[in-house]
């Protein structure tokens, strides 16, 4: 059996694509194999990577089925016993597969593992540091939009970024992969808190750093971004939160949901944060289904998951949108610049 399988989850994202199979040809250290999944894209995207990379496999799917259900497919088409997920928009640094693989083979034992990912346009900025949750049900990236030299430290965290991890298969499997109801968004959140219910730990390697030029496919603070986010955030805790810390944060819960309302409101995005919340509520039924299976299962108390959970909520969300709309910004501007010169 291959050693690690790196799972490259893309839709029509042909452009990045050479950029980020050079950088993952160039890596040393470890024995892996390249997964290219194809969610259906209509840019060529498969034909060029057949033609460019002969080494890296390819699952074209025949149609888009989102990062979790694109990167399951990839899971079951891998031959490796460490699945690592890899964005297409990235470009990952001599050393990265090497690093994230000696956190999961090194005591204290660590399933899942999470990158150092940083901004293509500027690495001395963090994207994240692996994913944290938030006391009142929330999830958000660790030292987002801070400097990189801020996140130097390897340590256990709650979860991982999707962008760039590694999850053993053993536990992948034993997790059942992504919940594919989540499409794209959260999806990564998930799948932690259910290894984390589990008694499964997850390290942040400092030293596996990848940039990143971040929602490339999702796209920054747009309508279909909402949706998503604030659908699945739902999701995530009512599905995975113990009862005693469902009673506990349901009124942070709802406060902050509040003033998420206000916050997208002034954004211009209300309406797709409306929806989105309509669309959580449709979900419940499925959702108490879901949770009956995981809180029937969990091995960890409450109490040990209250303890990982991040309390300065409403700081926390502040410093991480407000860097969002600035390098929203910042991104159009620079965008609508470039296209004036070229109309020149």
């Amino acid at each position: 059996m291959v050693d690690t399988s790196v799972i490259v989850i893309n839709w029509n994202g042909r452009q990045y694509l050479q950029a980020c199979l050079d950088a993952l040809a160039a890596q040393q250290g470890v024995a892996f194999e390249t997964l290219v999944v194809d969610n259906g894209s209509t840019d060529g995207s498969v034909d060029f990577v057949r033609a460019q990379f002969p080494a890296v496999r390819v699952a074209a799917l025949a149609e888009n089925l989102g990062f979790a259900g694109g990167n399951n497919a990839g899971a079951r088409e891998a031959r490796g016993r460490h699945l690592v997920f890899l964005n297409n928009d990235t470009v990952v640094q001599p050393g990265w597969l090497a690093a994230l693989r000696r956190t999961v083979d090194q005591p204290p034992g660590f399933a899942l593992a999470t990158s150092r990912v940083v901004y293509m346009h500027d690495p001395d900025v963090i994207d994240s540091a692996g994913d944290g949750v938030l006391q009142w049900g929330a999830a958000f990236k660790r030292f987002h939009g801070t400097r990189a030299a801020e996140a130097a430290r390897s340590g256990e965290v709650f979860g991982v970024c999707g962008a760039a991890c590694l999850v053993t298969r053993e536990v992948f499997d034993e997790l059942g992969g992504f919940d594919e109801y989540f499409f794209v968004s959260h999806e990564d959140v998930d799948l932690s808190y259910r290894a984390r219910l589990l008694g499964y730990r997850c390290a942040y390697a400092a030293d596996a750093v990848v940039r990143h030029h971040g929602s490339a496919t999702l796209g920054r603070t747009s309508a279909f971004a909402v949706f998503q986010g604030q659908r699945n955030l739902e999701w995530v805790y009512l599905k995975n939160s113990p009862l005693s810390i469902l009673l506990r944060s349901l009124p942070g819960h709802l406060l902050y949901t509040a003033a998420a309302a206000g916050y997208f409101a002034r954004l211009g995005l209300l309406g797709a944060f409306l929806r989105a919340k309509l669309a959580a509520v449709a979900g419940v039924p499925r959702v108490l289904r879901q949770r009956a299976v995981v809180q029937r299962t969990r091995r960890v108390g409450a109490g040990a998951i209250w303890s990982l959970l991040e309390r300065r909520w409403l700081a926390t969300k502040l410093s991480e949108k407000r860097f969002d709309v600035g390098l929203a910004g910042a991104v159009s501007h620079s965008d609508a610049a470039q296209k004036d010169a070229v109309r020149r």
